[in-house]
């Protein structure tokens, strides 16, 4: 139970790298036979909700394909065990992978799984989680009306369940729904909600990708220093975390602006050692991103397929 929780918990706050450490240490400790127990006492499978949250730790970390893997195998064995919360979770988990690898076709099947379990077993937390992930999917695919609604609707009954664990990223996405409408405003009001509670909860692990958001919408009200001081904040907190995904994403951001403001070196000199280090997940929309925006600025570091 102790790497379980100190895995979990050090996930939330932003420390990776520990985190990594403990979930796997509890995986290669895991007895079926001796630890089967701890299913009554946390209502989940234990090896396979590590294994999950593994899969966003590895992912933030910048090993994308691993962090998926994890998580496909946390679904299969809980499709296998028929233990439905254990499967709603990792069911739920690996929607917010998706959501954030841009994988729409995958999420919205992830999101129609979810809710047939939430349905079937009458649980109301992973129904929110849902109506969340279909609200986004309908948001990036041209139904933005209806995909803030169900965004909005998926948040509120959340909140209803007293959760609070995940809801800085709901609310990330909420507000790239209301950017997607043409509402940067109201984005930007929505951004500032998640940001006051990471402050209030300490839930820092998407606290880098809400700065670099907000940059973004901050540089389509006209405010490119505002933008840049931001996009830095972002970049510090991702090497704090050694989020490497983060701070491709950040560097990325950052990049594109120096860019448009003909900085091209400066551009190049950031951005190239980031994507350089990347091992795999070179398949995915961030890796291939950063890949073209370095061959545009010149560099050879585009090396990796």
């Amino acid at each position: 139970m102790g790497h379980y929780s100190s895995g979990r918990n050090l996930m939330w706050v932003g420390s990776f790298a520990s985190s990594r450490s403990h979930l796997e240490t509890l995986l290669a400790l895991y007895d079926p036979n001796s630890h089967h127990s701890l299913l009554r006492q946390i209502g989940v499978h234990p090896q396979l909700s590590a294994q999950a949250a593994l899969g966003v730790v590895l992912f933030c970390l910048g090993f994308p394909d691993q962090g998926l893997a994890q998580s496909n195998k946390a679904i299969a064995e809980a499709r296998r065990l028929l233990h439905p919360p254990t499967l709603a979770m990792s069911l739920g988990m690996n929607a917010l992978l998706l959501s954030i690898i841009g994988d729409d076709t995958g999420l919205e099947q992830r999101a129609n799984d979810l809710i047939a379990v939430a349905n079937d077993q009458s649980f109301p937390f992973f129904r929110a989680t849902a109506a969340i992930f279909g609200g986004w999917v309908k948001a990036k695919n041209a139904d933005v009306t209806e995909g803030l609604s169900l965004l909005r609707a998926g948040s509120s009954a959340y909140c209803a369940t007293g959760a609070t664990a995940w809801m800085p990223f709901y609310i990330a996405l909420l507000a790239g729904a209301c950017e997607i409408a043409g509402q940067i405003e109201g984005g930007a009001a929505e951004l500032d909600q998640a940001l006051q509670l990471v402050e209030r909860t300490g839930e820092r692990w998407f606290a880098a990708e809400l700065d670099r958001q907000k940059a973004r919408l901050l540089l389509r009200q006209g405010h490119p220093e505002a933008a840049e001081e931001l996009y830095r904040n972002a970049l510090g907190i991702a090497r704090e975390q050694d989020a490497k995904l983060w701070e491709l994403r950040a560097a990325a951001s950052l990049a594109r602006l120096w860019r448009d403001q003909g900085r091209r070196a400066a551009a190049r000199d950031l951005l190239a050692p980031v994507y350089g280090w990347f091992t795999e997940g070179f398949a995915t929309p961030d890796l291939k991103e950063a890949k073209a925006l370095l061959d545009e600025l010149g560099t050879d570091e585009g090396r990796h397929p």
